[in-house]
């Protein structure tokens, strides 16, 4: 009966490189897969940062409209008279209805 002869440096060889195919596949798909989560939080962190800036900058508006309504009585008389219908003691306010049907 003829022996078989088994080339074990051969399968060896092979099977590393197998093993090392596999293991570079697995690696370029996991960083594929890290780049696209990397760009997402990239591009959502621009939008967090564009809509940070308008909220700042609302704010400021407020603070600015709040330092204003503390230092300017003119101003608070101004909008209670308008938001209110609040009248010093010497005015009249005629109101008039408008009395046009749509």
């Amino acid at each position: 009966m003829p022996r078989f002869r088994v080339n074990w440096p051969r399968i060896i060889s092979s099977v590393s490189i197998a093993i090392f195919v596999a293991v570079s596949v697995w690696a370029a798909v996991f960083f594929l897969e890290m780049h696209r989560e990397l760009s997402a939080l990239r591009t959502q962190e621009a939008a967090n940062q564009k809509r940070l800036a308008e909220i700042q900058a609302r704010l400021a508006v407020r603070q600015a409209y709040l330092e204003r309504l503390q230092r300017d009585p003119a101003l608070v008389e101004d909008i209670i008279r308008k938001k209110l219908g609040y009248v010093r003691a010497e005015e009249f306010v005629f109101r008039f209805e408008d009395n046009r049907t749509p």
